[in-house]
């Protein structure tokens, strides 16, 4: 399976008063990590809603918090595709510092297709999920 690894830099805006990575911040970065997991396989999700109608939704995280992030750490967030059914994706994800390496965050999340027009579960695209099966 294709693995995507974003680097992120942890900023003020990121932290709560204490330089501390303000838990909400973590599903961003996970946010951005699956956005170009979905490029590095030649997808965009802009593309996908205007050629197929068809757009994501995450329908359920399951979060494990283990250490805390802090203010100018550099991250290492990555997506990794573990499930593929009808109209939905599975992810492993993870967030770690990189220096001392350390993990923050690690997340199962649960990714609907959804029809654009009717904003009911709808069955991935064929192409999509040849291509999915493929990676």
């Amino acid at each position: 399976m294709i693995e995507q690894n974003l680097q992120v830099r942890v900023y003020w805006e990121d932290t709560d008063a204490g330089g501390i990575v303000y838990h909400a911040s973590y599903l961003r970065f996970m946010e951005r990590a699956r956005t170009e997991w979905l490029r590095r396989l030649g997808l965009q999700q802009e593309a996908l809603r205007i050629e197929h109608g068809v757009l994501f939704t995450v329908t359920s995280m399951q979060l494990d918090y283990l250490r805390p992030a802090r203010l100018d750490d550099l991250l290492e967030v990555s997506a990794r595709l573990t499930q593929v059914g009808g109209a939905s994706l599975t992810l492993q994800q993870a967030v770690a510092v990189t220096a001392p390496e350390r993990d923050c965050v690690r997340a199962q999340v649960r990714i609907a297709c959804l029809d654009e027009r009717k904003w009911r579960p709808a069955r991935l695209p064929a192409f999509l999920r040849e291509r999915l099966n493929a990676c």
